[in-house]
């Protein structure tokens, strides 16, 4: 089980959390103008790396906040966690 360190409520079991996906993957700017296609890859396709990945994490049973989490997809350790960037930031 992962230990997974909420920015607001501290360290807490990954039975806490749900995790959203990717990090940084913006939604298309007018996604009525995708094909299905283009559609389906926005949907569907995510790297997959063997290393660090940043991801959304919501903290449903706790705070219920969304969040940053840098997890190792190889060994399973977090990394780091950090709240989500206000409008206009960066990752």
């Amino acid at each position: 089980m992962l230990l997974i360190e909420c920015p607001w409520c501290g360290p807490r079991d990954e039975i806490e959390f749900v995790c959203g996906g990717q990090a940084g993957v913006s939604y298309p700017p007018d996604p009525f103008a995708l094909d299905d296609d283009e559609w389906g890859h926005y949907l569907f396709v995510r790297d997959n790396p063997a290393g660090p990945l940043a991801e959304q994490w919501c903290h449903t049973a706790g705070c219920r906040s969304w969040f940053i989490v840098e997890r190792d997809t190889l060994t399973q350790h977090v990394l780091a966690t950090r709240k989500l960037p206000e409008a206009g930031e960066e990752l």
